[in-house]
């Protein structure tokens, strides 16, 4: 004679229930985490070695400026309003994106971290000459306290960096890895120019300094700098962007 078999179910009690629901919200957590691993086809190129600081912080820094062909995928995806275009010249995929606002900037920081499935952004000003110091002068002479002034000093001193945008490479290599901080592209930080206004909301700020051969300060809107702001002496050349990361690749 057959049998049937018996299944006979036990009830979990309270604390195994907390128990198997906290292992499901593991597994699923895991596997968002799978899904938001970084996507390597947008991820930059990184240099070597991170920036350290004193306080033992870690700056992982883009090798080179974000060039004409990186910047055509954000237009491509609708994510970036402006086209950039190579000279004839020119190779898009080794020249640096310039002609860029703050605003422009901004845009292509929102969609590489949406693509990429990583946090970039922009570096500070003091973040900026740290990561300099190692192929800049030491201190520019004339130099000039107030940063509202430096395009005076650069007025006085110019002829240390090469104007002509110039393929990735062109410039010096700093220890790290980071190619070009001393060439022809001033790069955006994050870091507001406020004036006498500290503390001022970014979203509000008018003008925001670039880093190059002497760090200036750029109102938000501008893309060419020898038509716009309120420089004195000679403005820098163009005006490009570098990513920055907190965490490693």
């Amino acid at each position: 004679m057959t049998t049937a078999a018996t299944t006979h179910f036990f009830p979990l009690g309270p604390s195994l229930r907390l128990a198997a629901l906290g292992l499901l919200a593991a597994v699923i957590a895991g596997g968002a985490l799978l899904q938001r691993a970084p996507d390597p086809v947008f991820l930059p190129d990184m240099a070597d070695r991170p920036v350290l600081f004193p306080d033992g912080r870690a700056l992982y820094v883009q090798r080179h400026e974000v060039t004409i062909t990186e910047w055509a995928r954000c237009v491509a995806q609708d994510a970036c309003a402006l086209s950039v275009r190579a000279r004839a010249d020119q190779d898009p995929a080794t020249t640096p994106a310039t002609g860029l606002s703050y605003i422009d900037v901004q845009e292509y920081i929102a969609w590489i971290n949406d693509a990429a499935r990583h946090e970039f952004r922009l570096p500070t000003a003091g973040e900026w000459h740290v990561m300099a110091a190692s192929v800049l002068p030491e201190e520019p002479d004339p130099i000039f306290k107030d940063p509202s002034l430096t395009w005076a000093s650069a007025y006085l001193t110019e002829g240390a960096a090469p104007r002509t945008l110039k393929p990735q490479g062109s410039f010096t290599t700093s220890p790290e890895g980071i190619a070009d901080l001393d060439g022809s592209v001033w790069e955006w930080t994050q870091e507001c120019y406020a004036g006498a206004s500290d503390g001022l909301d970014p979203s509000r700020c008018p003008a925001f300094f670039v880093g190059g051969e002497h760090v200036a300060a750029m109102s938000y809107l501008v893309r060419d700098p020898a038509r716009g702001g309120c420089a004195v002496g000679t403005p820098p050349a163009h005006l490009g962007m570098r990513l920055v990361s907190d965490d490693p690749i």
